[in-house]
Formats: C-alpha cells, structure tokens, sequence
C-alpha cells in the first residue's frame, strides 16, 4: 500500500513537471486557440520523442504486444501500457545513430504520465485497446496521411465503410489530448462534434474520409491536427525577410504577409502574440508563408501557370481503392531461429566487421556460389573449363574466408586489450562515494559487453575454419589430375549459433582454444598461431 502511494506520488510529480515545462514555453500567450492547441501538442510530442516515431514504427508496436489480435473494447493494465511505450521507444534507440540516442525510461515515463493525465484522471489503472491506438496515432510523428489511413482502418466495418458509432467513440477520445493541454473550452467533445464533420445518412469511404479530413479548413474540432503536422514541416523553414514589429534579419517557421499593409511581414511569434505596428492591424487580414520563394521564381512560376491549360492545382491525397486490401497474415513469418545455418553464418560474419561494404560482397558471392551448388546437384558438368573455372572460384573463396580470419583475430586481440584495460582496479578506495559505486558498474557492464563480443567473434572464427575445412577437403578431391567430383560429395554440418547468458553477471564459459574443435588438421596447422592466447574473465569488485 506504502508503495502504491509512493508511485502515485512519483507520478503526479512528473506530471506537474511536464506541464510545468509547458507553461514556461509562454504558450499560453499565443492569441488564437487552434495555434495554441497545436504548440502545445507538439510540445508534448518533441518531450516524449514522438516526434521520432512514425505510425508503422507504433503499428509494429502494436503488433509484437498483441493488439493487432484484441478486440477494441479491451482493457489492460497500466503495466501492459508501459510494455507498449518500452517497445516503441527501444526500437526506436536501435534505429537511431550512436551519437542520437535518446533517454528511454524518461521519454516513456513523461508519455505515460500525459496519457494517464488524459485517459485515466480517476487513477483506475485501466485503459481500453482502441483508446491506446486511437491516442499514439494521433500523437505520433510521421505523415498525416498514413496516420488516418490507420484511424479510418479501426472506425470502418469489413466492406470499408466507416461507423459512425466508431468515428463518434475516436473523436470522444482524442478530443481529450486538448482537453489535458488546457484547451478544453476550445476543442472539447460534444454531442455535434460528429454530425458537424459528416451528414448522418452519408455512406463515408476512405476517400471521404480523406477529403474532408485534409481540406481546407478541416473541421473544427480537429482543426489543430492538421496545424501541427504543418508546425513540424516548417519548423527549419527559413525566410530571409526582416519582421516588420520585432526588426529580426530572419524568419523561421512560418511567415505572415499583410494583405493591405505594403510589404509588411511578421514572424510568427510576434504574430501569434499579436503585436503589431505602425498602421498595421490586429483586424487586417495575413496570409501565412511555409516557404520562401525568390522574385525571379515567382515570375516564373507565374508564366509557367499561364502557358499551361492543365490545372495545376494538385490533389489532396492519392485515391485508394473503395475495398480495403486484405491484410497479410503474419502469422508463418519466418523468425531468425528458423533461418538455416548458412545464413546464420553470413549473418555473424557480417556482425563481425567494421567493414560493411567489403562484407557484402563477400557475402554476395558466397551466396552465388552456394546457389550455383544447388544447381549442379542436379547435373553432372561435361565441360573441363567449366571444372577449372570452379576450382579458381573456390580457391579465390577460400582466400577471402583467410583475410576475413585475419580480421577476426584482429578485432579479437582488440577487445583483448581493452579487457586488459577495463580490469585495471580502481585507484580510490572509498567505501561511501556514489561516484565511484557508478562508474564501477560501468565496467562491469562494459566488461560483460565485451567478453560477449569475444565469444561471438571465437565462435565466428570457428564458423569460418569450418567452412575452410569444407573447401579443403574438396579440393583434395578436386586435384589437378584428377576428375572432379560431384557436388553432391561437399560435407555438410549444422553450425550451432553462438548463445549469449540471460544474467548480466555471467561471463562465457568456452576459452579461444574450443574455436578449433572439430576442425581438420589442415586448417588448425594453418591457424594454430591465432590460438596462442587464453581467453581471461574480466573481474571488477564493488568496493
């Protein structure tokens, strides 16, 4: 019970931080609700890092929690949400680079606290399945368009009409994303909200559902929605004009032109806000810029709309089919466990090297070889050339599969030496300092990472000697003065995968000299000296 409270206590306090954080963006002072609302939204999108996140990324989501099999009046725990927000955000960090890797517990936590603000004021710790959905695809990031694909997919029945029940439940839930930024009075939910977007006795189709949602304007209660995608376009537009109140030498974001005032321009804060000077008025009607285009090419494209007859106004969205396709079955998808071993050892070997450009075309050729195997399993060459030609092309095989052993071991008496480096103890000794308690876990952590690195590159190592052994033994029986033989002959074993310890503190239990085990003479004479070091567990003490 005692921990119940203080997680509510924590909660409400990063609640009160994120609004917080809002409010000293001085949104509030933004004179017209619609922008308001979308500065605030977005806000809360770029502080959680959904910014970063497309509808597919929240759609595969979605599907490696379940969802895509629950019907939409389920409910789950708070526990099954932070599941969802876990997967969205760390498949996000591997896809993002190193240098652009973004705080996971923090991002998932701060969207958790805003869709508990708005979803779960009471503090039930539940939330129905098509309330989740509906949410992140609207507060996601990527194209508007693919987002009310998705949206209209959840509200329509099998024959690709939309319910209006459904459409009526989607804007009673996510009218609530204002209603938690303090835009209630604004955006709120009410009984006309459906009837003011579609007439009742109208069939809505995909299409429709598009035209009316992407026109211009859109409809009122969702007006903001569209705003905000435009926020993010032009957020990195620049326009080099000078602001007619605030005299700034460049504009960024959107730029707002005076209809009747001569050349007056304002930047969009200052807009927003209001300001205004000389005979310029709050009253005067602006025309809002995205981009900025010089006067030679305003001529230009003004000539080039006079010579043309064609409209060159251009559609709102692509037309889709009145059908929706039938969704694919995922439900045989290959996994990697089911990958055979060949590819298992392509795919270490590519994880092996910093050099990707030269593993994928040994990877290629090696492919092409093992695909040309397969054929001539089935017929037996007549041609001496066509023989000769593939005795080079395993020789100059087997040249490759030595330089990427020399590489292995390269990479390997690296991370050698960094092992060396990260069991230097510690100089200071003290008991009580935090500091040093952290930066100890660090090396433990980095040492666990890199004796995991070792063991894959070893077994890597073995992998490659394997296939070497293959190829030697079939050019022993391929001599220069002997016929060569069927493929058929080609020895064949399953490579086991290198499996890595669930527990963080285990280190691997095999030692270099095992890469070697199974191997022909030959090729352990031709490796021997790569074997000459022993392979010494890391050991870090918390003092």
């Amino acid at each position: 019970m005692i921990e119940d409270r203080g997680r509510s206590g924590d909660i409400m306090a990063e609640r009160r931080q994120l609004f917080a954080e809002m409010r000293a963006q001085e949104l509030d002072s933004i004179r017209l609700s619609t922008y308001r609302t979308a500065c605030k939204l977005r806000f809360v999108q770029k502080k959680c890092n959904l910014h970063l996140v497309d509808i597919w990324n929240v759609i595969e989501a979605f599907r490696e929690n379940g969802l895509n099999t629950m019907d939409l009046n389920t409910e789950f725990t708070v526990a099954r949400l932070e599941a969802i927000l876990s997967t969205i955000f760390y498949q996000l960090n591997k896809r993002m680079p190193t240098t652009h890797q973004i705080n996971v517990e923090q991002s998932i936590s701060l969207l958790l606290n805003f869709l508990l603000a708005a979803y779960d004021p009471e503090g039930l710790g539940k939330m129905s399945v098509f309330v989740v959905k509906m949410a992140l695809a609207t507060i996601c990031g990527g194209k508007i368009l693919d987002k009310l694909r998705y949206i209209f997919s959840q509200i329509s029945d099998p024959g690709g009409i939309m319910v209006y029940s459904q459409f009526d439940q989607f804007l009673r839930e996510v009218l609530k994303l204002p209603m938690t930024v303090f835009e209630g009075p604004s955006f709120g939910y009410t009984e006309q909200s459906t009837r003011t977007c579609f007439a009742q006795q109208k069939k809505v189709s995909l299409n429709t559902f598009l035209d009316t949602m992407m026109s211009d304007p859109p409809p009122q209660c969702l007006v903001w929605l569209p705003l905000m995608h435009r926020l993010a376009n032009v957020e990195n537009v620049f326009h080099p004009v000078e602001c007619s109140y605030c005299h700034s030498e460049s504009i960024m974001g959107f730029r707002y032109r005076c209809q009747q005032c001569h050349n007056y321009q304002l930047c969009q804060d200052c807009f927003w806000r209001g300001h205004a000077s000389g005979s310029h008025s709050n009253q005067h009607q602006m025309k809002e810029y995205t981009s900025w285009k010089s006067p030679a090419k305003k001529l230009s494209n003004a000539l080039s709309k006079s010579l043309s007859c064609a409209s060159s106004r251009e559609p709102l969205h692509p037309m889709f089919p009145d059908m929706p396709e039938k969704p694919l079955n995922l439900a045989h998808i290959i996994t990697d466990d089911c990958l055979p071993s060949s590819l298992h050892l392509l795919i270490s070997l590519l994880e092996s090297s910093s050099h990707q450009e030269e593993e994928h075309s040994l990877i290629a050729r090696y492919a092409s070889r093992l695909a040309s195997d397969a054929q001539q399993q089935q017929r037996v060459p007549n041609d001496i050339s066509f023989s000769l030609d593939a005795n080079k092309q395993q020789r100059q095989l087997i040249a490759e599969l030595e330089s990427k052993n020399r590489e292995i071991l390269q990479e390997i008496q690296r991370l050698r030496v960094q092992h060396e480096q990260a069991s230097q103890p510690p100089t200071c000794t003290s008991q009580q300092n935090p500091t040093l308690l952290a930066e100890l876990r660090l090396l433990r952590q980095r040492k666990d990472e890199l004796e995991q690195r070792m063991s894959a590159l070893q077994e890597s190592r073995r992998e490659l000697m394997v296939q070497l052994e293959q190829l030697m033994l079939l050019l022993k029986t391929q001599g220069p003065g002997s016929p060569r033989s069927s493929p058929s002959h080609t020895v064949s074993r399953s490579i086991p995968m290198p499996t890595q310890s669930e527990s963080a503190g285990t280190t691997p239990t095999h030692t270099p000299q095992d890469s070697l085990m199974g191997v022909g003479g030959d090729v352990q004479e031709a490796f021997a000296q790569g074997n000459t070091h022993t392979h010494t567990p890391l050991q870090l003490g918390v003092q």
